[in-house]
């Protein structure tokens, strides 16, 4: 209220301004012809004086537009003025007074409970009891810092928690990756993208007995099985073959068997994927 009393009296004080000189203009042109004509008054050959015309309207400052554009902010939803000041903090990442936010936002925290208190719990802002800062997740600088935290998860550190660690991180990122220190992938189920770190250092051996035991498991042919099994181990099948074979039974759908394709033999020209696994080698046709 005390914002738009102020907007009033400011245009009524402009309006009373323009009047005022308006009128002055006026009665200093017209003072001036009487003069000129007082100066001549039996020339009736020589040439008027030139009359002025009034001068323009003086143009005052926007200050009328920028106050009611204050007023629209501070009467915005407090939801609307987090996220100005959340903005500023994310864009300066410098930690300001109540003051330096009003002056570069014109968010008046000190005025505006519900907003400082918002802020002050929000989980992207640290406020220190004098200062607001932006907070991020993980507390990082630069490069360097970001791949030693991507190496403390082998198992993938999803890129949204780190992606306003800094302005450059998601450059880095790309950096990482072109030079092979990481894996940028995307989550299929998600549509997220995951990083792992890509350490050459760390090299997993895996034992031969491990490698047989692995080997040596049969699978069950009929999927019925399969998913049993699953079921008894505290999976959860993606499938459910018994519930698709009744259906198709009661809608009278019968299965036609896949035919087997013709399994083909390796030759020498065959391209080689596993050549980890040599034993899948050993029958090597000779045939050129």
């Amino acid at each position: 209220m005390a914002l738009q009393e102020s907007l009033n009296k400011f245009k009524q004080q402009q309006e009373k301004c323009q009047s005022t000189l308006t009128s002055i203009a006026a009665r200093s042109s017209s003072s001036k012809s009487s003069h000129s004509h007082k100066a001549a008054p039996g020339n009736s050959s020589s040439v008027p004086a030139t009359i002025k015309a009034p001068s323009a309207a003086v143009k005052f400052s926007n200050d009328t537009e920028r106050l009611q554009h204050i007023n629209a902010i501070r009467k915005s939803p407090v939801g609307a003025q987090i996220k100005r000041v959340i903005d500023l903090l994310f864009e300066t990442r410098q930690a300001l007074t109540p003051e330096q936010i009003n002056e570069a936002c014109y968010v008046d925290i000190n005025g505006n409970k519900a907003v400082f208190d918002s802020l002050r719990n929000n989980h992207k802002v640290n406020y220190d009891g004098k200062r607001f800062s932006y907070k991020s997740k993980h507390d990082l600088k630069g490069k360097d810092q970001l791949l030693s935290l991507i190496r403390k998860f082998p198992e993938g550190l999803a890129v949204v928690d780190v992606k306003d660690s800094y302005p450059s991180v998601m450059d880095d990122l790309q950096a990482l990756k072109s030079a092979g220190q990481v894996w940028l992938l995307s989550n299929m189920d998600s549509q997220e993208d995951i990083v792992y770190p890509n350490d050459p250092k760390a090299v997993i051996k895996v034992d031969d007995d491990l490698k047989q035991l692995f080997r040596g498991i049969e699978l069950p042919r009929d999927m019925v099985d399969i998913e049993r099994d699953l079921q008894k181990n505290g999976m959860k099948p993606a499938t459910n073959t018994a519930q698709r074979r009744a259906m198709a039974q009661v809608h009278g759908i019968t299965s036609k068997p896949k035919p087997k394709k013709k399994q083909r033999e390796i030759s020498r020209r065959t391209k080689l994927t596993n050549a980890h696994l040599p034993e899948l080698f050993q029958n090597l046709n000779g045939t050129s």
